[in-house]
């Protein structure tokens, strides 16, 4: 297993790998890394960016079978999915803004995030694995009263891409298996959400098979894998926290 980050570094965007409490920089990009340079910078100092720069991060919905039981949810035949946009996404450490055109309830959703490794178009699903190059954190923070306030349209995408709203990071792990890991988000310190992956209705790779069939997925796109039980609205001040182990903790206040 290997934790990928990257981070700014004298003004330029540089990747490292972390191993405990430090980042032992490498040249070249996440998708062609080249040798490890001899730099470190301790994890306490790193001013961490996205680890991939997306050109979208696709977005499940009722993906798990526990919500949708508890919700009366009929479990879907396809993946149903929105796209979070680049100007949402936010690195680890750094603040979630409230909009200023809305000033409803802001939930939390703490998801695995699947990284896209390579251009990925109509693959089968017995080969989606080698289009994932690891996993990561995602917080998929939502306006969730802007969802219906207009009957007559279902306001999604505005819902989900506000400045600041989808979170994803600190790292990249790869060499897991995605079935086997467990998300948990805290808020405050407090657990609020715990589920493993084995409950999705829609596994890792079959959800970038299925996606690719309906649009090319390009090397550091996102897919985030849905949320579970235990969402709840933010109040300002909050410290979120997303927690996967073998991946790491993806924190971030809400101001």
């Amino acid at each position: 297993m290997t934790l990928w980050a990257r981070i700014d570094y004298g003004g330029q965007a540089r990747i490292g790998v972390v191993e405990g409490d430090a980042i032992f920089l490498h040249e070249g990009d996440l998708f062609d890394s080249g040798a490890a340079t001899g730099e470190i910078v301790p994890v306490a100092e790193a001013h961490w960016l996205t680890p991939t720069s997306p050109t979208k991060m696709v977005a499940l919905w009722n993906n798990f079978h526990a919500a949708a039981e508890k919700n009366g949810w009929a479990i879907p035949a396809e993946p149903l999915y929105f796209i979070k946009t680049p100007n949402s996404f936010n690195a680890h450490g750094q603040q979630i803004r409230a909009p200023g055109a809305y000033d409803g309830r802001v939930f939390y959703e703490g998801e695995l995030g699947v990284v896209i490794g390579k251009t990925c178009t109509a693959v089968p699903v017995e080969s989606a694995g080698e289009y994932i190059f690891g996993y990561t954190c995602v917080n998929d923070v939502t306006a969730l009263e802007l969802l219906q306030r207009d009957p007559s349209f279902p306001q999604w995408t505005r819902a989900k891409n506000f400045d600041t709203f989808g979170v994803f990071g600190p790292v990249v792990a790869t060499g897991l298996d995605p079935m086997a890991l467990r998300v948990r988000t805290l808020v405050n310190g407090r657990e609020r959400q715990n589920y493993g992956l084995d409950d999705a209705i829609f596994a890792p790779a079959e959800l970038v098979s299925r996606i690719s069939h309906d649009m090319t997925l390009e090397a550091g796109d996102i897919i985030a894998c849905g949320t579970s039980l235990g969402v709840l609205p933010m109040k300002s001040g909050t410290t979120i926290e997303v927690a996967i182990d073998g991946v790491g903790v993806l924190r971030n206040q809400y101001v």
